[in-house]
């Protein structure tokens, strides 16, 4: 089975460089019309060029391909509807949305700046809601769509020095999360990826040898396979260096205390009980946790909630 998207429009957001420009080149060879949005700021996310975003489109068009520049700063909303429009206008359709713009601020949380801190939300957090936001109907109206949220192992996992990166890449995946309910039955799948590559945001950060083996391109299958027709859903992929894994938030089975231990000293007497990982779950929607715990509450005061 060969996976393409003849037919299909992407946007690429941050695609003037490393990963953006990785997946948009990959899109393109498989057939997709793509929009290559970058901002040509500096990873601290000063400044501004169209010149890496042209260079991508000349790639393409030099292998073939269709694609558009766009200079949209995916933080203001009005620049991100413009980009959408253009889309249309040219293209009349978005079938595809990978969120990759972002911005590095890193400093430990005692020397970090609010205002960094905001920078730094407003771009990974609000540009991949600004950007969602502007193809979400458009996706729902045409009964497809397929959006990749960037998130990250900083803030899946954490990061010393990246706690606003982390707080915004971990609340994508909260977008996420309710993005698959909301679109299920418009066929929009929504996915997050967790890359692991040696770019201009990593280098200096990562040793040499190991920065080598961490090319975009590696990462960029899995990106394919999450926006391809047989695409998962809510599924986190992490992937680097030709390495690839999934992440899940579980809950665990948890347990239900008598009210004379719904105390401090109960949660500590039952905390091997509470966090044991035998039948742990990975809840498909937030309303489940209400139904296992008052069933669990039922259960223990003998009561029937029919």
């Amino acid at each position: 089975m060969t996976i393409r998207y003849d037919g299909k429009v992407a946007i690429v957001t941050g695609a003037g460089q490393g990963l953006g420009r990785s997946h948009a080149i990959e899109l393109a060879k498989r057939g997709a019309k793509v929009v290559i949005n970058d901002l040509g700021g500096a990873k601290d996310g000063t400044g501004g060029s169209s010149e890496a975003a042209l260079g991508v489109v000349a790639e393409i068009e030099a292998l073939g391909g269709e694609a558009m520049a766009n200079g949209a700063n995916v933080a203001k909303y009005d620049e991100v509807e413009a980009m959408v429009k253009a889309t249309m206008d040219k293209w009349g359709r978005v079938d595809i949305l990978i969120n990759n713009a972002g911005i590095l601020r890193d400093k430990s949380f005692t020397k970090g700046t609010l205002d960094d801190f905001k920078l730094v939300l407003d771009v990974h957090l609000m540009g991949t809601v600004n950007c969602t936001k502007a193809v979400w109907d458009i996706m729902r109206e045409q009964a497809y769509g397929r959006i990749v949220v960037t998130t990250s192992s900083s803030g899946l996992y954490g990061n010393f020095g990246q706690t606003n990166y982390g707080a915004a890449k971990l609340g994508v995946i909260g977008l996420m999360n309710t993005l698959v309910l909301e679109g299920a039955k418009y066929d929009i799948r929504v996915n997050g990826l967790a890359p692991t590559a040696g770019t201009r945001m990593t280098e200096g950060l990562i040793p040499e040898k190991a920065f080598d083996l961490l090319t975009p391109e590696t990462v960029t299958p899995g990106v394919l396979y999450l926006v391809s027709e047989d695409a998962p859903n809510k599924t986190i992929l992490c992937a680097g260096a030709g390495a690839y894994a999934v992440s899940k938030i579980v809950e665990t089975d948890g347990a239900w205390l008598p009210v004379e231990e719904q105390t401090p000293e109960g949660i500590a007497a039952h905390w091997d009980q509470i966090t044991a990982t035998e039948g742990e779950k990975v809840p498909q929607a937030g309303f489940e946790q209400t139904i296992k715990f008052t069933g669990k509450a039922a259960a223990g005061l003998g009561i029937s909630l029919d």
